[in-house]
């Protein structure tokens, strides 16, 4: 067996509390004969449409040779530059996926003016597209494509040879991609979006930035076995009892890679547990830690670590912890199995998202009706401060208003920072979380808008409602319009913020929020002054 998983402490405690039960009922071997009474009546008719992603590597070994072959064709054309145009699970196993393998691979998920500017206008003669949404209704895939293919025309390009579509069967960006010409590839319709890693979803843009999806996909069906087995060795079993079997359970998962050699899998694992587990008020919250992040060495008795290492055999974990190892594309499979234990362990469907279209609605609502800008509470230097009557009253200064927003965390409760910002050319932003959490000495999740609804966003309007939200927007140099449409990414963006704003307050949630009216200036002075705290 190549994936190792060890625990310690409660980890191993919760794993005892829940294993033999799961090995009694045939949790794993009925997972994989797909199953879908495991998680409940209530779940049934969603899961029994969403359980394709067990056989995915197997059923899309056709995609190998020919995603290869269109690899080769463009090479010979030129064209080496790949850009994936893609929301949550569209983009977030490629992005993975290729950052492991040290291959290139542009991933267009936001809507700031600048980083969408910045994708669309560079290097186009040698640039390819692939265009990811399971419907295409996806607003900000659907901005994207239009953007390019503007690009394109304006080029003297034909788009229908630069730009790839991967959608479901019958949906109508198929309908609408092939009577205008593209290529589509269709991925497996019984396959979540956060579950979709070795489907088309995944496969394609990885394998036209250059990866070898035959030898990604081999290691999986040795793992298979392993999975599947109704024993207590079964590292699935283990994982998904170790994160959601405590008593009580420990909502946050720190992710920590330590000696893997996988880059970002904490990313791409966030929106597979965020998504599936956060709702009906209890869920699991994945946050992001570098090795010296402050939450590893604080008593945070509700944050389950799980480092990623070399080799958990050789490394078996200390403490309260948990170490996982093995291969990416193994250790994909792996925690899809965990999550899926782990959603009967919480008593929830893990295949459902009912939180996600409301700050959807309501930044469309706002686009639709165009209102006059709410006037901050004040502002400081290249920072409008605004937010909800019960953090900014009484504050003048950024500091105070961020001491504010923090004195109201609840007792078990999170930190979220959001930043709905170009996180290729602000990436400096991120220093602060280590501030924050330093201050608040509570879990920190540090999410780019908007590309984290689509991933933590269900959790935080589904899951405990015990979050602070610090959210930071930004005023772009950039603007950029989007073809036949009646709004600009800027408007978009600022529309995105601002509604999840709204129904995060609207669920009786603090929320700060800080717009940069200079980018960087306004980036320089916040991480100055989070530095005083």
């Amino acid at each position: 067996m190549s994936i190792k998983v060890s625990t310690s402490g409660a980890a191993t405690e919760a794993v005892q509390r829940h294993l033999d039960r799961l090995v009694s009922e045939k949790f794993a071997s009925r997972l994989f004969a797909k199953d879908h009474t495991l998680w409940g009546t209530a779940a049934e008719d969603e899961s029994s449409k969403r359980l394709g992603w067990v056989e995915a590597a197997q059923v899309s070994a056709p995609l190998v040779d020919e995603v290869a072959q269109l690899r080769s064709d463009l090479a010979a054309k030129g064209v080496d530059r790949i850009v994936l145009c893609g929301m949550g699970g569209s983009s977030l196993a490629p992005e993975v996926m290729t950052r492991t393998a040290g291959l290139p691979l542009v991933v267009l998920d936001s809507t700031d003016p600048g980083q969408v500017a910045e994708s669309v206008q560079t290097d186009l003669e040698r640039t390819a597209v692939v265009v990811s949404s399971k419907s295409g209704s996806t607003l900000e895939t659907d901005s994207q494509r239009r953007s390019f293919v503007a690009a394109f025309t304006e080029a003297g390009i034909d788009p229908t040879e630069r730009i790839f579509i991967v959608t479901d069967p019958g949906s109508p960006l198929e309908q609408a991609s092939r009577a205008a010409g593209f290529r589509v590839f269709l991925a497996d319709p019984s396959v979540g979006g956060r579950f979709s890693a070795m489907t088309a979803f995944g496969l394609v843009p990885a394998g036209l930035a250059g990866l070898d999806l035959g030898a990604f996909l081999a290691p999986v069906a040795s793992v298979v076995d392993d999975l599947e087995a109704d024993s207590p060795q079964n590292p699935g079993l283990v994982l998904g009892a170790a994160l959601a079997g405590g008593d009580p359970v420990k909502t946050y998962v720190g992710v920590v890679e330590q000696g893997t050699d996988i880059v970002g899998f904490g990313d791409w694992a966030e929106q597979l547990i965020a998504e599936s587990t956060g709702k009906e008020g209890k869920g699991l919250l994945p946050v992001v830690l570098g090795q010296d992040a402050p939450e590893v060495g604080l008593p945070i008795p509700d944050l389950q670590v799980v480092r990623l290492v070399a080799d958990a055999a050789a490394e078996p974990a200390l403490g309260d912890e948990i170490n996982v190892s093995g291969s990416l594309p193994e250790q994909m499979l792996l925690w899809e199995v965990a999550v899926a234990v782990a959603g009967q362990l919480l008593g929830i469907n893990p295949y459902d998202q009912p939180d996600v279209e409301s700050a959807k609605v309501a930044a469309r609502a706002l686009l639709d009706e165009t209102p006059a800008p709410t006037a901050p509470a004040f502002t400081e230097g290249d920072i409008e401060v605004r937010g909800s009557d019960a953090v900014t009253a009484n504050q003048s200064t950024v500091l105070g208003a961020i001491e504010s927003l923090l004195a109201q965390l609840p007792e078990g409760g999170y930190v979220a920072i959001q930043a709905y910002a170009n996180r290729l050319g602000l990436g400096e932003l991120t220093q602060i979380r280590d501030a924050v959490a330093h201050r608040a000495r509570r879990p920190v999740t540090f999410g780019w808008g908007p590309r984290f609804l689509h991933s933590t966003g269900q959790f935080h309007k589904g899951g405990p409602r015990v979050g602070v939200f610090l959210q930071i927007t930004t005023d772009s140099k950039a603007e950029i319009a989007i073809p036949d449409r009646p709004f600009s990414y800027g408007g978009l963006i600022h529309a995105q913020a601002a509604g999840d704003a709204s129904v995060l307050a609207d669920h009786g949630m603090p929320v700060l929020q800080l717009n940069l009216t200079d980018e960087t200036g306004g980036v320089q002075q916040l991480v100055r002054l989070l530095g005083e705290i």
